[in-house]
């Protein structure tokens, strides 16, 4: 189940024996004060990595799902802002939007903008356009029997939806939802360009300062393989608990 990540790591390794590159993994050596403040330094960017990746994809769904609800209306002018709205974020390159963010937006609207809200905001937007498919198709995915089966219960729309609909959906969307988790994850390492001091930030410092970019910048590699492995292994276990049992 983990071999790809296990076999990039172990390809990883073997590469530093079947090179003429004298390796300098003394930069980050824990048994040395050098090396364990280096590698304590590169580690201390997972905090802010982590917290912009859920905060992000929290507001993500949230403005996803209300898009995704756009595309179920039975009003043309509607359906027409959620198409506007998805086509036009998803051909935004993630990068180009996060610049225009922190730099047009306090300029545009006259408010400061930290890097991590910046980032936030950023990946909240790119994200919520992809979240909105996924939510619709989910939804869409729900046999018509069920929606029939709640109106004639004398369920409202928005009861039927929240008791009814989305709870079956979830299951059908919570594979998509995942990649999504993961792929907010890796953008996240974009944010670093307006200077958060997320896990890539704190490589390129300490490139700077250790002039060993192929050392600090594999290490990196591998941080970013163990903190997604865990998230994929975390969503892999959650659909096993909410698989409906089949007899």
């Amino acid at each position: 189940m983990h071999k790809p990540y296990l076999i990039l790591i172990s390809c990883l390794f073997f590469l530093t024996g079947c090179s003429d590159y004298q390796w300098g993994w003394y930069v980050l050596n824990p048994n040395t004060e050098q090396g364990s403040a280096n590698l304590k330094f590169l580690v201390s960017g997972f905090y802010d990595t982590i917290s912009i990746s859920l905060i992000s994809m929290a507001l993500a769904m949230i403005i996803g799902l209300f898009i995704a609800f756009l595309a179920l209306s039975d009003s043309r002018l509607l359906r027409l802002i959620n198409r506007v709205y998805v086509e036009v974020i998803r051909s935004i390159p993630v990068l180009v939007l996060l610049l225009w963010v922190y730099y047009g937006m306090p300029t545009l609207l006259e408010v400061s903008l930290t890097h991590f809200w910046a980032g936030v905001i950023t990946l909240s937007i790119a994200e919520s356009a992809f979240l909105a498919e996924v939510f619709r198709g989910g939804i869409q995915s729900i046999s018509s029997g069920q929606h029939e089966s709640a109106e004639s219960l004398g369920l409202t729309y928005w009861q039927k939806m929240r008791l009814v609909i989305l709870p079956q959906a979830v299951r059908q969307m919570l594979p998509p939802l995942g990649n999504q988790f993961v792929y907010i994850l890796k953008m996240s390492s974009l944010v670093s360009v307006i200077g958060l001091n997320d896990l890539t930030r704190k490589a390129n410092e300490l490139v700077v300062n250790e002039y060993l970019p192929l050392e600090i910048y594999s290490v990196l590699v591998i941080e970013y393989l163990v903190l997604i492995l865990f998230v994929s292994q975390g969503v892999r276990m959650l659909e096993k608990k909410l698989e409906i049992p089949r007899h």
